[in-house]
C-alpha cells in the first residue's frame, strides 16, 4: 500500500538528516495516500490507525515535534481529511479535519467537511494553527485563528501547479494581513495525472520569504524569531485599530 512505502521514505530522511536542533517538523496534505479519492477507503480500511500511530512512534523516536501533515481518516461512513499534530512525547495536541472541500476536484464525493471550528494549539509554549490546502482561499478562519493569538500558521497541501500563482500571493497576504510567520509544505511531482506545485516555503510576518522550495523535492529549514511578530504588531497595530462592531456578520 502507498502508506507503507511513504512511511518508510519519512523515517529514512529523519535518519538521515535528524539533528539535535529539530524543533518541529511539517509534512504535507495527505502524504500517506496520495490524492486517490476514488481509492481512499479501501486503503482507510487497510491502514486504519497505522498512520496516526507511525507519526507517534516517530515524534517519539527522533524526540520531535510533528505537525503531520494529513490523512485520510476514516470514521463510520465518512472519510475525513485530518491534520494531526504530534508532540515529542508521542502525545496527539490538535486535530483539524479539513472544513473546506474543493469542487472543482469533486471532493465532497469522496470526503466529508470538518464540522468543527479551527482552534489554537501550543508546542514548546508557542501558539499555532494549522489548516489544509483549499482553506487557504478562507481568509475568515485565519483571522480567527489570528484573534486567537497563534504567531504560527501551519498549511498542508497538496496544491496543483496550474494555480502556483495563486499559492505564492495568498500565503504572502495571510502573512502580512495576520502578521505571524506562515509555514507551508506542499506536494511536488506528478501524481495521478495531476502535477503539483512544491513551492514549499516560510514567509515572515512582514511578508517576506524566509526560505522557500521551487518544484524540487527537498527541505527548508528555519529558525523562527518571535519577537519580531511581536515587533510588528507593535509598529503596525492592526488588531488593536481593528473596529469589529463596524463590520457585517459574515
Amino acid at each position: 500500500m502507498p502508506s507503507f512505502f511513504t512511511r518508510r521514505i519519512i523515517e529514512s530522511w529523519l535518519e538521515a538528516n535528524y539533528s539535535d536542533d529539530l524543533d518541529v517538523i511539517v509534512l504535507p496534505e495527505m502524504w500517506s495516500t496520495g490524492y486517490a479519492l476514488e481509492e481512499l477507503r479501501e486503503i482507510c480500511k487497510v491502514d486504519g490507525n497505522q498512520s496516526i500511530e507511525f507519526l507517534q512512534s516517530l515524534a517519539k523516536k527522533f524526540n520531535v515535534n510533528l505537525i503531520g501533515g494529513s490523512i485520510a481518516v476514516l470514521e463510520g461512513k465518512d472519510i475525513y481529511n485530518r491534520a494531526v499534530v504530534v508532540n515529542r512525547m508521542g502525545e496527539i495536541v490538535h486535530v483539524y479535519d479539513k472544513m473546506h472541500l474543493v469542487p472543482m476536484l469533486n471532493e465532497p464525493k469522496f470526503l466529508t467537511g470538518g464540522h468543527n471550528q479551527v482552534e489554537v494549539f501550543e508546542l514548546e509554549g508557542v501558539k499555532m494553527g494549522v489548516i489544509i490546502c483549499y482553506d487557504l482561499r478562507f481568509p475568515e478562519i485565519i483571522r480567527d485563528l489570528a484573534l486567537q493569538g497563534i504567531q504560527v500558521l501551519h498549511i498542508v497541501a497538496e496544491w496543483p501547479l496550474a494555480r502556483e500563482t495563486h499559492w505564492n500571493t495568498l500565503i504572502r497576504a495571510r502573512a502580512i494581513e495576520n502578521q505571524m510567520y506562515v509555514v507551508s509544505s506542499n506536494v511536488t511531482g506528478i501524481k495521478l495525472g495531476v502535477v503539483f506545485a512544491g513551492c514549499s516555503q516560510i514567509v515572515d510576518p512582514w511578508g517576506d520569504i524566509v526560505q522557500k522550495l521551487d518544484q524540487e523535492v527537498g527541505e527548508i529549514r528555519a529558525t523562527l524569531d518571535f519577537e519580531k511578530v511581536l515587533q510588528i504588531r507593535r509598529e503596525v497595530p492592526i488588531f488593536e485599530t481593528r473596529v469589529p462592531e463596524k463590520y457585517r456578520k459574515l
